[in-house]
Formats: C-alpha cells, structure tokens, sequence
C-alpha cells in the first residue's frame, strides 16, 4: 500500500512538472479590421483565472499552455477564442459586433439616439446606420487623456488613428467653445475645465470642416464655455502658458493622516521608542508642490523626512557597531525657554569594491496612470542611472505589472547594461494595476535568485495607485510583511502628481524591512540612486531602534519631533520580532527631540495629576544630576535574527543657539520650517524670516548646493505660507 502511496505521488509530480514544462509566454498584437491596433483588449485564459490587457499598440503578453485557450473581448467587438498550438505569436484581428449600437446615427456634431429629434438634420446630411468601428471614431485614442489628469499635456502630441493624412505632420484641428485653435494652444487649457471631448473624423470631420478636416477634429467643450465668440487676439493672450493658474490644491492624491507628538512627562511617560526612519520622499514631495507655486497638504509632511534628506557631519564608527552615535543640546528656536535634543547616527562607510553582491529585481507599474511624462518616462530614464552603478557579480530581473503582472527580464549580469537598458526602452503603459500581483511575482523571483549574505531586494517604482486585486492598506501591510521573512528588502520610489498614493507607499516600505524616496525630477533620481546608491540600495543594519528614557530631576517633558508613524510601545524594544527601519552604508539619520527643562513654566503642559498613593517611588541618593537622558540603541545585521544593544548617556549640558553646530542650526531650521507647514500648534515663533535666518547659519558642507536649495525654496514658500 505504501509503495502505490509513493508511485502516485511520483506520477502527479510527473504530471505536475509536464504541465509546468508546457506553459509558455504567448505574445501578439491585436487590431480591428483595418489593421489598427486596439488597446485594452482583455485577453484571459479560458477556465482560468489569468488574464492580460493590451496596451496602447494592441501588444499583450500572457502564461499560457499548449492546448490551452485564449479568449480575446473588447466593447463593440466580437469575442474570439483560439487555441494555443506551437507558435508562441498569435496576432488577432477583431471583427465588428454590429448589432450593437444598430440605432445609432451618426451626426457632423457626434452622435445621437435615433428616435432624437434632431431639427438641424437634413436629408444630405443625414447618414446611414453605422457598426462601432465605422462610425463612433474608428476605434479613435486620444494620447495623452485629458479627461483625467489635473496637469496640462504641454509638449504631448496627439494623433488620430486611422486616418488618411494629407500632410506629414498628421495633426488634428481643434475647436474648443466653437473657436479654432492652435496645438500649442490647446495644451493650455486646465483639463479640469474642460466639460466634455469629442473627435470626429472620416466624413464626420470633413462634412463641416472640409479637408482641413481630413486628419480628424477634436471638440473641445469647456464648463463655463469661457473661450466662445473670443477674438483670435483675446483667444491667444487668453491661452498664453504664463496665464495659466495651476491647480493650487492635489487632484486625488492619497496621504494618511496623523497627529504631531504632544508633549509628555517622563513621569507618567518613562521611555520613548521609536524606529529610525532614513526615507525622505516627504521632503522631495515637499518641494514638489512648493516649486508648482501649490499649498502643501498638511498631511504630506512628514518632519523627520524632511531633516533626514540632508547628509551631516558626523564622524564614522570606530568600533564593531555599524554606526557612531551622537547627540547636542542646544536652545530651541521656535520655543525660547526649551531644549532642543539631537541625536545623529552615522552609517559605516563601506567601500564599493567590498559591497556584497546584489539580486535586485525592478518591479515597474506600467499600467495607464503611469503614462504621463514624469512617471514611467521619468522611471525608465531614473533606474538607467541605477544599472550604470552595477557591477558584474550583481544581477537585476525585471517584473512588470498592468492588468496581470509578468517577467521581462530575466535574471541578467550586472556587466550586460545593453540589454537591461534595452528591456526598460521598450516598456510602455496601458491597463488596470495589479499590484498585488505584480508584488507576488517579483518576490517570487527574488527569492529564486536569492544570495546569502548578498544585496537581495525588490525595488517598486510605481505612483502607488494600486486599483485591482489588494487594495487596501491593510491588505498590502499582511502582504509586504509576509515578504518580508524572505529576507527580501525592499525599495519604494515614487512617481507623478495628480493622483500618487503616498499612503501606500509609505506602508510598503515602512513594513518591507525597506526606503522610500520620491523621485520628482532626474536631478532627485540621480542624487538617490547614483550619488547615494551605497546608502539607498545596501543595507548594514536592520530593525533599528531607539528608545530614550529622560531624567524627570533635569527635564518635565519632552515630545518627540516627526517619526509619528514610527512610534514603537516601550516592551517592542527588546522584542524582535517587532520590525524598524534600516540603516544603509554611510547613512546619517537624525532625531530631534523638544524638552521643557525642569522648573521652567510652559503653556504646553498639560495640568499633571497629584502624586498617587501606589505609584509614588522614594528619591533615590543618586538623582543623576549630571545626566540628562540615557539613550539605548538594539539592531541586527542585515542577515541576522537576534539584535545587538548600544547605550549613551547624555550629559546635561546645552550651549546657546549661536554656540551650537551648523548640523544643529540646519537640521532645526528644516524641522522649523516642517512644523510650519504642518501649521503646528506647538511652536510659538512662525518667522520665515527667522526660520531663513537660521538655515543660512547652518549652510556649510553643501557642495551639491541641496541646502542652498532648501533656503530658496523657504523663499519660494513665503508666498504661500
């Protein structure tokens, strides 16, 4: 019986890795029935449940097997199925469905329901039922969209398909509010102004537009009809780019919410802990809105991410730890009669050539959010300057996910730039985002490929708007933190405006044993994956932590500044199986802390409780007069399981602001300016004057001119804030 046991699990295993075997990529263009691709065709294998969509040139890519079936459907066409034989290409061409839109009539102006009554129509002009292909555009696109999006498609070219052009330049006319216009001046209209597009082509366009029209017509139609019966001079002062006002406020942009940390009594609140936090993605959005001239949502800040952008002078470690420890005291600028805390961690530098080799697999969002300029463009041209800092022992695999999630790159050298470079060019976007998918796949293969103690890590690079499959952040956080005991890092870069999913991504890398950076421009791609890619991409410790305990003799109460969302419970310090951020080679991370010393009177505190009959503890002999604080330190190294503690203790010294370091006089200047920002009701001096004053004081060892940059952007926010 034993032995029949094992022959039928030797022959399911069989069955099992012959069915495997089988399973191919089939790939292929689909177009309707004048040869013009269709994009968002669904294409799913039959009785399963995968499935693929195409993209903006009919291309589709999907697992499947020899025998299999593949059901191809599309709005207005008919559904076909085809087997799958030898060929790996099967290129489809869609037919009409039609009995449709049977009642349709196709008019000069769009189209209208039979039964309309439609006064204008007369017999020469009116036209035949037509199928969806030949009359309702031809299976017309439009690229970019402009019904969607909160930015304007200056420099965008827009072209209709399938039609007969008379000229090389192949563009449309434009008529908006009944007015012609010019390309250029139809890429400045807010698309949030516009009510309703409608293109017209074949003999719709030329029945009225002549053959001028012969390229297709786009109508525009705007809310408030704000363009009609203007001259051709008014309509061009009107529809002058330095006329235009941007949005002043995020079209759907995603960002949880948070509190600012109050302040506590080390009575009744002993110990603060916490989980560093090396990501700066809050600072780059920052500075996104501040330079489109737009108010930053509140909830888009994130102190602590905006001191951690900028790298301070601290020394490196001279012992075994993987980072020195480092703290100051000096007065607060916005709270005169308080403290300011801060402590500085510096990362070891470890020098490239000694790096451990790297398995990195890009996971890229390809779907159809992604297809504005500073998204998947901006993506592509970012990680060619990630790939031109591997070496030849590292190797990077490519995971894409649309409508399904799927691999185009295999695992390649880290020497064969050509070829991975080459893989990212002929990326393009369309469809739904299956993230969850795409998350699935991209670990899978990491895992595959896994180097012990190597660079094992997943890099996302998406705008975060994960919109079919784990939707939720709750869904991602069990996910990513299941991921996450691969051994498996991760890295989150974040792209686009309008509609970017901070929440999101902040929840993936905050989980993910990972970092999190917002590329808004080339210059931040090239500081974080080129400049800093030891720091970003390579981690020496992991599950940081940090948990302070205050001498109540010294101070009354403190408050941590940012790190909201990293707050830990006093018993997650030694618990670890409790997951912190990690620090990478040569990284700074810095926290400040705010104290009301002792015996100084504050309108932030809150009214404390009289002493308790079972809590209160006698005076000890020793109050520890010299010590302000007692700093204790637990990580582990990237590839271990049981952490290591570090203590300081702080003596109770402060020197007066001026007397301080520039790193202090900067790092509070940036916080300052966070704090303002969030409109935080625990600071008393607002100045933006006081808060330049203070930054230009602290602005040395800034040869990449990012703390320049910051002061301006102080300036730049002053006419906002």
């Amino acid at each position: 019986m034993k032995s029949l046991k094992l022959i039928s699990s030797a022959i399911t295993m069989l069955i099992c890795f012959v069915t495997f075997a089988q399973e191919k990529t089939i790939t292929g263009i689909v177009t309707d029935n004048v040869n013009v691709p269709l994009p968002g065709v669904t294409v799913t294998v039959k009785k399963t449940t995968k499935t693929a969509l195409t993209d903006f040139d009919g291309k589709y890519s999907i697992q499947a097997q020899t025998g299999d079936v593949l059901v191809f459907s599309y709005i207005g066409m008919k559904t076909q199925n085809i087997s799958v034989k030898k060929s790996n290409v099967i290129n489809v061409k869609m037919a009409d469905e039609s009995n449709h839109l049977e009642e349709v009539i196709v008019v000069g102006y769009g189209t209208a329901s039979e039964y309309e009554d439609n006064s204008y129509r007369s017999e020469k002009r009116k036209m035949a039922t037509k199928s969806v292909s030949q009359s309702v555009q031809r299976r017309t696109l439009i690229a970019p969209s402009v019904q969607n999006s909160s930015q304007y498609i200056s420099g965008s070219t827009i072209a209709i398909r399938g039609t007969q052009s008379i000229s090389s330049k192949n563009e449309p006319i434009y008529i908006v509010d009944g007015v012609a216009i010019k390309a250029d001046q139809m890429a400045q209209i807010n698309p949030n102004d516009i009510q309703d597009v409608k293109v017209l082509k074949d003999k719709n366009s030329t029945s009225i537009y002549g053959n001028k029209g012969a390229n297709g017509v786009v109508v525009i139609a705007t809310k408030t009809e704000m363009y009609k019966n203007l001259s051709e001079k008014e309509l061009s002062d009107k529809l002058k780019p330095s006329n235009i006002i941007q949005p002043t406020e995020p079209n759907n942009e995603d960002y949880d919410a948070f509190v600012e940390n109050a302040f506590e009594s080390p009575k009744t609140a002993p110990l603060s802990t916490f989980s560093i936090d090396v990501d700066n993605a809050s600072y780059t959005n920052v500075r996104r809105f501040i330079n489109n001239g737009q108010a930053v949502p509140k909830d888009a800040v994130r102190v602590e991410e905006m001191v951690n952008f900028f790298k301070y002078t601290y020394p490196q470690p001279q012992d075994q730890n993987p980072f020195s420890i480092n703290t100051e005291v000096s007065e607060s600028p916005w709270n005169a009669k308080n403290r300011v805390l801060k402590i500085g961690l510096q990362g070891k530098n470890i020098p490239t050539n000694d790096l451990p080799a790297s398995n990195l697999v890009f996971l890229i969002d390809v779907s159809g959010s992604m297809s504005d300029p500073n998204k998947l463009p901006l993506l592509k041209q970012s990680l060619k300057i990630l790939v031109n800092e591997l070496r030849n022992k590292d190797k990077v695999a490519i995971v894409v996910y649309a409508g399904a999630a799927g691999l185009v790159l295999a695992p390649t050298s880290g020497d064969e730039k050509k070829t991975i470079v080459d893989a990212l060019e002929n990326l393009n976007a369309g469809g739904s985002t299956a993230g969850g998918a795409g998350i699935e796949l991209a670990y899978k293969i990491a895992a595959e490929n896994f180097i012990k103690n190597g660079n094992n890590r997943v890099i996302l690079a998406t705008d975060g708007d994960f919109n079919v499959g784990s939707t939720s952040n709750s869904d991602m956080e069990k996910l990513i933190e299941e991921k996450r005991k691969s051994g498996v890092f991760l890295t989150c870069l974040g792209y686009g405006m309008g509609n970017y999913k901070d929440s999101k991504m902040e929840t993936l890398a905050d989980k993910g044993n990972g970092n999190y950076a917002y590329i808004d421009n080339i210059q931040e791609a090239n500081r974080f994956l080129g400049k800093e890619f030891k720091g970003s991409m390579f981690a020496i410790a992991k599950d940081v932590k940090i948990q302070i305990e205050f001498n109540p003799k010294q101070v009354q109460a403190y408050r941590l500044i940012g790190y909201e969302n990293r707050k830990l419970r006093p018993e997650d310090f030694k618990n670890d199986a409790i997951d912190a951020g990690e620090l990478g080679s040569n990284h700074t991370v810095t926290a400040l802390y705010e104290i009301i010393p002792a015996r100084v009177t504050s309108d932030y505190l809150n009214q404390q409780p009289d002493a308790l009959k079972y809590t209160t503890v006698p005076e000890s002999t020793n109050n520890y007069a010299g010590e302000l604080a007692t700093v204790k330190f637990r990580y582990k190294k990237p590839d271990g399981d049981k952490s290591i503690e570090m203590v300081k203790v702080i003596e109770n010294k402060s020197v007066s602001l001026e007397k301080s370091s520039d790193d202090f006089k900067f790092s509070t200047a940036v916080a300052w300016f966070g704090l303002k920002l969030r409109d935080s009701k625990l600071i008393t001096n607002k100045s933006s004057e006081d808060i330049l004053k203070l930054a230009k004081q602290g602005i040395t060892n800034d040869s990449e001119g990012y703390k320049a940059e910051f002061i301006r952007l102080i300036e730049s926010a002053k006419q906002v804030y």
